[in-house]
């Protein structure tokens, strides 16, 4: 830094609370911002500025669910959680050239583990970046990498229709987390590619959140 041999200076952090080796390591980490100064209370000369790198609280999905559905105008909205569940099944058998197999089941028995929504198709499946795309919160149809395109230009919405095989459910690219998080606390999702003999699996999970 430039500082003669016989200057004194002090390390700080930004409450002022002086680097020494005794407290060094608890005190710096990676990302912490530290002052250089002359002394402990020394004015600054210039304003200075901070990064703060951050990511929102998991509560941001896991009770996103909670708010979206209580919030239905008084209907029940465990029909419309179940709609957003199979709407990755209505995108992915939407291509098949035979039957359209999507099956909704709901298991109550504990010896294989405790209650489950599983919705089951025989769609194109998806690669692990696509369900890496899929887990991100708020990265809609028009911003997934992949099998969407980057903006609207590639992809036309179909006709409001009433809830089905042809309808768009989850249009961006929330309500299928929303759901889970509103029906249970955690999803498994098992899919393998049509062009693959890889099957990718993911978890999302308030426990290991």
């Amino acid at each position: 830094f430039g500082i003669p041999s016989d200057e004194t200076f002090v390390i700080t952090t930004t409450n002022r609370k002086e680097v020494t080796e005794d407290n060094f390591s608890d005190l710096v980490h990676d990302g912490v911002t530290l002052y250089l100064l002359q002394s402990v209370d020394q004015m600054l000369l210039l304003a200075t500025k901070e990064r703060i790198d951050f990511l929102p609280h998991y509560d941001t999905l896991v009770k996103s669910g909670m708010y979206e559905y209580y919030a239905s105008e008084g209907q029940n909205p465990l029909p419309f959680a179940l709609a957003e569940l199979i709407d990755n099944s209505l995108s992915a058998t939407s291509q098949n050239t035979g039957i359209r197999s999507i099956q909704i089941k709901l298991l109550f028995d504990d010896s294989q583990g405790k209650p489950a929504v599983a919705v089951i198709d025989n769609g194109s499946g998806m690669t692990s970046k696509q369900l890496n795309n899929w887990a991100v919160y708020r990265l809609s149809k028009f911003t997934r990498q992949g099998d969407f395109e980057s903006d609207h230009s590639g992809y036309v919405r179909p006709l409001p229709v009433p809830r089905s095989l042809n309808s768009d459910i989850s249009y961006f690219g929330v309500g299928g987390k929303q759901a889970v998080f509103f029906v249970g606390q955690s999803a498994r999702m098992i899919s393998k590619p049509a062009a693959s003999q890889d099957v990718h699996e993911l978890v999302l999970s308030k426990e290991d959140f």
